[in-house]
């Protein structure tokens, strides 16, 4: 085998259809439990512990204890990226498990993608901060302008404030439905949480759907015109 990363073995991971079921249910942010996780993946308790082990193993997951109970979620921030990449890559070459529908319309309109804002409602926002000069890209690297620093005040959010986080401040995440980028990174997320303590959107439950308020389409399309 060739020096270098393997991809070989992250690719086997996510490939059995129990663990890539297991992965994206985590996609939409919330940690869950094995017996949750097992009910998603449609096997039972033994034979999810069994793919939850490899998951970890792999670095993929991550596990937290809090009282008697134990929580999963994605390890971190460049799996769900990875997942919303291939995720994109299955749909457009029509590999789809199921036919589309009105559920599926809803989650291209808005959803959540592990801790920030995706499909078209995402789309839409990262355009407009680019068309009004508030995100600079430069291949895959996306930075805050001086304009953007000033925009994001405004909107509501304090960027001075400390923080132990090491995702990058702007991230560029390629929207698996819209074939374009969303926003996402410690920015992204703090946009979708300013938006939620705003009444503007609301998760839905057992979903990535993520509904707008009428206030909350309101106060979108007067702060991300396209």
């Amino acid at each position: 085998m060739k020096n270098g990363p393997d991809i070989a073995r992250v690719a086997a991971l996510i490939g059995d259809p129990a663990r890539a079921n297991i992965l994206t249910a985590l996609m939409a942010g919330k940690a869950l439990t094995a017996t949750e996780l097992a009910s998603e993946a449609g096997v039972t308790a033994q034979t999810a512990s069994s793919h939850l082990k490899r998951l970890l193993d792999g670095g993929l997951l991550r596990l937290r204890g809090q009282g008697r109970h134990r929580y999963y979620s994605l390890s971190g921030p460049d799996v769900a990226a990875t997942l919303e990449s291939l995720m994109g890559l299955a749909a457009g070459h029509g590999h789809l498990r199921t036919r589309t529908g009105p559920k599926d319309a809803k989650l291209r309109e808005a959803r959540v993608c592990y801790n920030h804002l995706a499909g078209t409602r995402g789309v839409q926002m990262y355009r407009s901060m680019i068309q009004r000069e508030l995100l600079s890209e430069a291949g895959d690297h996306v930075t805050l302008t001086d304009r953007g620093h000033g925009f994001i005040s405004s909107f509501g959010i304090d960027l001075s404030a400390p923080t132990r986080s090491k995702a990058p401040l702007c991230l560029g995440c390629l929207d698996w439905s819209a074939r374009e980028t969303h926003l996402a990174g410690r920015l992204g997320r703090a946009m979708f949480a300013h938006m939620e303590d705003r009444d503007w959107i609301t998760r839905g439950i057992g979903s990535r759907h993520v509904q707008f308020s009428a206030l909350g389409q309101e106060m979108f399309e007067q702060w991300f015109p396209v």
